[in-house]
């Protein structure tokens, strides 16, 4: 028994706490036992295993699957859906999160923090090419001091980029002459596009205007000194300098970083998984793809709540296309 243990090691020279600790008991519950009358062991638990528990097997077949080497640089939030393109399913989101817990690897890779966004005027996008976003970030030249310029404009319903640049210097002129082709690239109808921006030189300059009245543009600026209202392209910026292989050193020559930033683009359009898209990629949500590769995944769960049902309490996970997506809520829009 053992209280009868705890008294026994106390009468040999421990403390009490000491006693406790050595069974892993705090001893303050030790207290509360020793006035039961039958002093015995009063810890709850479950009696039998549930049924619907993950076997040995599903356990060890998760952990091969997150540390393989085809995902072991997917989070699990990645892994999953990937794994139900391929017809697989082993366990929910949540259960391969409690066995990677169990084993200490879900380590935090990232020392950034999610940061808040202020919410400036809203605009909704239906479908592609009818908002899109864009904005200049820094990339390190060899040169201290001096930077590389990357100019990216993005489809906020796909979030697909849809026109970038790599140059030396910022530039209304370059920054028009970008937006005019990646327009005419995708296509777009005149009166069709709302552009949005934040407040610096490039983006307000005389020619980028006039451009952008000339092809029909309806221009949306973030409110002043309030960089975080363009939070879209600030999320895109920070998931390309997060990136593996992102180099820590300055880029060696504008070659090496357009060849860098072209890697990334095809990349992020037509391999990563977006969180926001239901993990599907941007350009199959740009194209249409998404619909059908949403479908199947459904297929693949409804199948594997019919092999397990006591293993889901609910409903399958959600796997519906998203709708509508807006730029900037405000605080009364409802979700789409």
């Amino acid at each position: 028994m053992i209280l009868a243990g705890i008294a026994e090691a106390v009468s040999a020279g421990a403390t009490r706490e000491q006693a406790c600790a050595g069974v892993g008991l705090n001893a303050r519950t030790v207290a509360r036992w020793g006035k039961n009358p039958d002093g015995c062991d009063l810890r709850a638990g479950p009696k039998t295993t549930p049924a619907h528990t993950l076997s040995e097997a599903e356990r060890t077949r998760i952990v091969e699957l997150a540390t393989s080497k085809e995902y072991r640089n997917l989070s699990v939030r990645q892994l999953v859906p990937r794994l139900a393109d391929t017809g697989v399913y082993v366990a929910s989101e949540s259960s391969f999160y409690r066995v990677l817990h169990d084993q200490d690897l879900m380590a935090h890779r990232s020392p950034a923090r999610p940061k808040t966004h202020s919410k400036p005027r809203s605009h909704v996008a239906t479908g592609p090419r009818q908002v899109w976003s864009w904005d200049i970030t820094y990339l390190r030249a060899p040169v201290r001091g001096t930077f590389y310029y990357l100019y990216l404009l993005l489809d906020i319903w796909s979030r697909k980029v849809v026109g970038w640049q790599v140059h030396e210097e910022e530039s209304a002129d370059l920054a028009a002459a970008l937006t005019e082709k990646s327009c005419a690239d995708e296509g777009v109808s005149r009166g069709a596009l709302v552009l949005h921006s934040d407040n610096g030189g490039p983006m307000k300059g005389a020619t980028m205007l006039a451009t952008l009245q000339r092809l029909g543009i309806a221009t949306s600026f973030s409110r002043p000194r309030v960089s975080d209202d363009n939070a879209i392209c600030e999320s895109i910026f920070r998931t390309l300098k997060y990136r593996p292989g992102f180099p820590r050193k300055p880029f060696a020559s504008l070659d090496d970083a357009r060849r860098w930033v072209a890697d990334f683009v095809a990349w992020y359009n037509g391999e990563h998984l977006h969180s926001a898209l239901r993990y599907v990629t941007p350009s199959d949500r740009h194209d249409g793809r998404d619909k059908a590769i949403l479908a199947k995944r459904h297929r693949v769960y409804r199948e594997a709540r019919k092999g397990t049902p006591r293993r889901w309490t609910r409903d399958t996970r959600n796997w519906r296309p998203i709708g509508n997506v807006t730029l900037n809520p405000e605080k009364t829009d409802s979700p789409a």
